[in-house]
């Protein structure tokens, strides 16, 4: 079976002499439509551009992808007078003053969350791995949630929120748990089951559509696709494409195991949402919980059994360069850890922006 990938970017519009968030009043999308089509689109906030990749059927397409990307939409907003910055939250700017954009749907969202949207000043990674048979990635979804703490981990890139350090590796995913139905899924037992709770939630005018279900991971409502949504937008090119990598990694082996008749063990939301606690805590640099032992474990030890777990899959995915930099990551520490380290040395969220604007187009050449 071919575990095709989609990755979608959200990265931060700079202004380079500020090194605050700006609005570029979609300009960078206006442009960069001409050459890139679709695979660009404002978002509700006009400092953020997103991106995504066409279907990429292995790794070398989403290197390519998302190189082509980066550069683009870097060339693009260097010309029109911006930088842009692959970070899950900004240093030091205010959401209070940042512009929203004026769409329809954005009006609604913001009309029924009121601050709780203007607020959601928070840029990610979303990965999609192709799946048709939705009982087959309901299942395969039950069994991932296990994993999305310590994919989070290893993705983490949010230190600092409004000028302060907050304590946290990962503080974007605090600020996107004041929406409703965000988070760690509960277990469904069937297919059926998972569509009379959307249909409910419509019915009952909770939603109006099932886009507006923003787990974690979710059966994606309209493409044929898995979606993983924890993560932090990682600074690099590496590092996106080794957490897509694993994730792609992740749903072959589930995939795999199932075709078996064997299954990975299923935990209980409130179980894993302790180690999503730590995750965003500490990062890479703390514990977890290993569930079937009972007990804590180095975070990165855990990692480190992940990649022995998908080690069989790798080789057929074409995969093993991005995986192997998953040891390098741990080594480097994570966007936090860095952003953490430079702030450290200059005392300066300034030069905290400027290191983020740099890694972001490292590697684009």
């Amino acid at each position: 079976m071919k575990f095709t990938l989609g990755i979608e970017e959200e990265y931060q519009v700079i202004d380079p002499q500020t090194r605050e968030l700006v609005s570029h009043d979609q300009r960078i999308v206006e442009e960069a439509a001409k050459v890139l089509n679709d695979q660009v689109k404002a978002e509700m906030h006009q400092a953020v551009v997103e991106v995504g990749t066409n279907i990429c059927q292995d790794m070398t397409d989403a290197r390519r992808e998302i190189t082509h990307l980066r550069k683009s939409i870097s060339a693009i907003a260097n010309t029109l007078g911006f930088k842009i910055g692959a970070a899950g939250t900004h240093p030091f700017s205010k959401w209070e003053t940042q512009l929203l954009t004026p769409n329809p749907r954005y009006d609604q969202i913001i009309n029924e969350l009121q601050d709780t949207a203007r607020s959601n000043l928070i840029f990610g990674l979303h990965v999609h791995v192709g799946i048709a048979d939705k009982p087959m990635a309901l299942h395969l979804v039950n069994s991932m949630r296990y994993f999305l703490p310590h994919l989070y981990a290893l993705s983490t890139n949010s230190p600092f929120w409004e000028g302060r350090n907050t304590g946290f590796k990962s503080y974007r995913s605090k600020i996107f748990d004041k929406f409703p139905r965000t988070g760690i899924p509960g277990i469904f037992d069937n297919y059926a089951q998972y569509q009379n709770y959307v249909d409910l939630l419509v019915k009952t005018n909770c939603i109006d559509n099932p886009k507006k279900i923003w787990w974690d991971i979710r059966i994606h409502p309209t493409y044929p696709t898995i979606e993983i949504r924890i993560c932090d937008v990682p600074l690099t090119i590496d590092e996106t494409l080794s957490i897509a990598a694993l994730i792609q990694a992740l749903v072959a082996k589930l995939h795999k195991l199932r075709t078996q008749n064997l299954n990975f063990m299923i935990y209980h939301r409130a179980l894993i949402n302790e180690n999503k606690w730590r995750g965003a805590r500490y990062g890479i640099d703390g514990k977890m919980i290993d569930f079937g032992k009972e007990c804590e474990v180095d975070t990165k030890d855990l990692i480190y059994e992940l990649l022995d777990f998908v080690d069989d899959v790798v080789d057929e995915l074409g995969s093993r360069k991005e995986i192997e930099y998953v040891k390098q990551m741990l080594k480097n520490g994570t966007g936090a850890d860095r952003q953490l380290a430079v702030y450290k040395d200059t005392n300066d969220l300034k030069k905290v922006v400027d290191y983020i604007t740099e890694q972001t187009v490292s590697g684009i050449d």
